[in-house]
Formats: C-alpha cells, sequence, structure tokens
C-alpha cells in the first residue's frame, strides 16, 4: 500500500468514525421505551430513527466525498459506478432498538474498487465504537483489540441472531451439531455478535441471511482483529447473502460442521 492510498484510507476511517457516532446520536434520540415502525416490502420493520440516521451519513457523505457512491438500506443507491463505495446500515437490529434493547449498530463499511477497506460498527446505547481500515488494525473505541486465542469448540462461545431461523435452513443440523460441541451458545444477534469476534469476547457468530449492509463493515473488521469472516459457503465476501465470523482457528470446522 502507498503512502497517498493509506492516507486515503485513514481520512474515510476518519470520516466515518465521525459519522457513524453523529448518526448515533439520532438515534437515541429515539431509543429507550417502544418505537413504532412500518413494514417494508420485504416485511422488515423500518422506523422513523433509521431514515434520520441514514439521511445525515448521506448527507455528510455528499458534503465531503460528492464523488463518492453510497449503498444504504432505506434509500437508492447515489453515483452507480463510483471508485469510492459507502455501504450503510442506520440501525442493524431494528427490532432490538425498538424495544429498547441496546445491542443495536449503526454499521459503515468502504469499498475502494469493490475491495472493502474501512469498517465502523457504532453501538451508541453502549458508548461503544469497533473500527478498521485496511493494514491499519481494529481498535474498540481507542484502544487496538484482537480476536481470542481459542483453538478448540468445547471452549467457544458461539452465538447468532436467531435460533429458529437457522434451524428452517438447511444448516440446522449442522447448527445443533455445533451448539453441542460449543462450550455454550447464545442469540446475542445482529452486529453486535459478530462484533463479540473482534474483540475477543466469542469466538464463533453465526447468520445465515446478511444483506450486503448488515455486512458492510464486517470483512474488514474481522480481518483486521486477526480473525475471518466468510459467507456459509466460505467466500471472503460482504455480498455473499449469509455470514460467519470466527476467530480464524476455528473457522474451518465451523464451516464443515454447518454445511453437515
Amino acid at each position: 500500500m502507498t503512502d497517498a492510498t493509506r492516507e486515503r484510507i485513514a481520512d474515510i476511517l476518519e470520516a466515518a468514525r465521525t459519522f457513524a457516532a453523529e448518526a448515533g446520536e439520532v438515534t437515541l434520540r429515539y431509543f429507550g421505551g417502544l418505537v413504532d415502525a412500518e413494514p417494508k416490502h420485504d416485511g422488515s420493520p423500518v422506523t422513523r430513527a433509521d431514515r434520520e440516521a441514514e439521511q445525515l451519513i448521506r448527507d455528510r457523505i455528499a458534503g465531503r466525498f460528492p464523488e463518492h457512491g453510497v449503498l444504504g438500506e432505506e434509500f437508492p443507491p447515489t453515483n452507480e459506478g463510483a471508485e469510492v463505495r459507502w455501504i450503510l446500515d442506520p440501525i442493524d437490529g431494528t427490532r432490538s432498538f425498538m424495544r429498547g434493547v441496546p445491542l443495536y449498530g449503526v454499521l459503515i463499511g468502504v469499498e475502494i474498487g469493490e475491495e472493502p477497506v474501512v469498517g465502523v460498527a457504532h453501538f451508541p446505547a453502549l458508548g461503544e465504537m469497533v473500527s478498521a481500515a485496511r493494514g491499519m488494525g481494529c481498535y474498540w473505541n481507542e484502544n487496538p483489540c484482537a480476536v481470542s486465542q481459542v483453538d478448540a469448540l468445547d471452549r467457544a462461545l458461539v452465538t447468532t441472531t436467531d435460533v429458529e431461523r437457522i434451524l428452517s435452513r438447511e444448516e440446522g443440523p449442522g447448527w445443533r451439531t455445533l451448539q453441542r460441541r460449543a462450550a455454550f451458545s447464545r442469540t446475542w444477534g445482529d452486529c453486535y455478535g459478530h462484533i463479540l469476534v473482534a474483540t475477543g469476547r466469542a469466538e464463533v457468530h453465526v447468520d445465515p441471511v446478511l444483506s450486503s449492509w448488515d455486512a458492510g463493515p464486517l470483512l474488514t473488521i474481522l480481518e483486521e482483529a486477526g480473525g475471518r469472516f466468510t459467507t456459509l459457503a466460505g467466500e471472503a465476501t460482504i455480498h455473499g447473502g449469509s455470514g460467519v465470523s470466527s476467530n480464524g482457528l476455528l473457522h474451518r470446522e465451523v464451516l464443515a460442521l454447518l454445511r453437515g
């Protein structure tokens, strides 16, 4: 990586951290009790907070990086075909947010030439931000963070968003096997589970269904923390429709179990 490229990525990372923090403040205006929502075309909920937070980030990007493209959950894409693309999920874990549960996150990923280079996951209600840039490490708030060194499933914590969703899929039997072999499992879901892996608090998180904006920052964050993020098929991409985060040491075994 050239010095100019590194400087460019560092500038984008700094901006993404700032934009995520500002969007987080928007979400907190609505957080703390039951929040009304409308159903989207896919049946998932969207709140006023989702839309306002994403619009804020889009406005900030347009003001500072007008040539950059944006792919977000709540509004149509802009500047399609741009070399640099921001991928936004203003509230990942909207159902948790709507119930006053603090495990929701503001997600920002950035690609340059279709390669993920920046990832930010901000948890406004927890006061936590995990961020990373290609070749620059991963940080939990201001401190470097890394995945755990647990190398056996019988000592590992595995997590997922929704057990019933996995059980209804072909990976269901494999998930049950994974649960039995792990030390224990929990449903600390959505982006929070992936970030638990990146910060060494869990070893595996499995999401059988992920949109690009759900996964936007995760590949960069996990790899810079020393772990892995792939689809269920083992492909290192944020656009594959599923996601498995691990500390890397257990990744191959986990994928094999999930495939049955």
